[in-house]
């Protein structure tokens, strides 16, 4: 199936997107990208789609299937209204901007456009980011089919029908990679502590946080049943998890506040 796509932003999800797309068959002729960022140009350049500075640069005759927003929440409004007119003529708009609610689309572009609102991450980079989706009632099947084929080119896709979700999923998925980067951060400094060369604590915290995160998602066992079947009674994995589950001071309450601080922002962005 041709695609005709205008991708506004490449920065570093934009090219994730760009290279998964054009891996996934989508021909980049057919693809055109607007930053005004020309070190950003020229990777789109490179992997053979059309980059140009400004939206006024865009052919007249051009009438993509889907508009991807690609910027900054903080700048997307002001971004808004220069790509009116493709969502009147009734090309799809997926924005992947943090917080901006469907509403905002939907004011500057009018109550019939299609509109996909999408919380990627940035494992998409490597082709396994997790993206949740959520359209507006006047997505048809066709176009939500168009959403699937692009963000399956990164990673996996959910959907959901309550907007309201978006805030955690943000919270969760888009903003987890932090976490768990942190996390390798701290596992290091923490092997470091005890005794081991930097280099290898690195590739121990490394190996550890991958290979663990690819036998959960292979598994068929819950996440709990994979950590009863690594811990033995008064064993070394028993001794560091009292530590990891207290209670109170523990993974989980700290967890809990995580996802909830960047849940509230995440609602504030809106």
């Amino acid at each position: 199936m041709t695609l005709s796509l205008l991708l506004v932003g490449s920065g570093k999800m934009g090219q994730a997107m760009l290279g998964g797309w054009i891996e996934n068959k989508i021909d980049p002729a057919n693809i055109i990208v607007v930053d005004p960022d020309l070190k950003n140009l020229k990777v789109a350049s490179e992997l053979g789609c059309r980059g140009i500075r400004a939206a006024s640069e865009i052919p007249g005759d051009f009438e993509p299937d889907v508009v991807v927003l690609a910027v900054k929440p903080q700048i997307i409004s002001d971004v808004l209204p220069t790509f009116r007119a493709f969502a009147e003529k009734g090309s799809l708009v997926v924005s992947i901007a943090a917080g901006t609610r469907i509403a905002t689309f939907e004011a500057t572009f009018g109550e019939t456009a299609a509109v996909i609102r999408a919380m990627p991450n940035t494992p998409a980079a490597v082709h396994q980011g997790m993206i949740v989706c959520c359209p507006n009632e006047n997505v048809s099947e066709a176009q939500r089919a168009h959403c699937d084929r692009l963000m399956q080119a990164i990673g996996s896709v959910a959907w959901i029908d309550d907007e309201a979700l978006m805030d955690a999923v943000t919270g969760l998925s888009g903003s987890g990679p932090a976490y768990v980067f942190y996390m390798i951060e701290a596992m290091t400094a923490a092997g470091v502590k005890a005794g081991l060369p930097e280099p290898l604590a690195v590739q121990l915290a490394q190996e550890t946080v991958a290979g663990a995160g690819a036998l959960a998602r292979q598994s068929g066992e819950t996440a709990a049943q994979l950590r009863k079947n690594v811990t033995s009674p008064n064993g070394t994995t028993a001794a560091g998890l009292e530590i990891l589950m207290n209670e109170k001071s523990g993974l989980a309450p700290l967890l809990e506040k995580t996802v909830a601080a960047a849940t509230a922002r995440s609602k504030e962005l809106g």
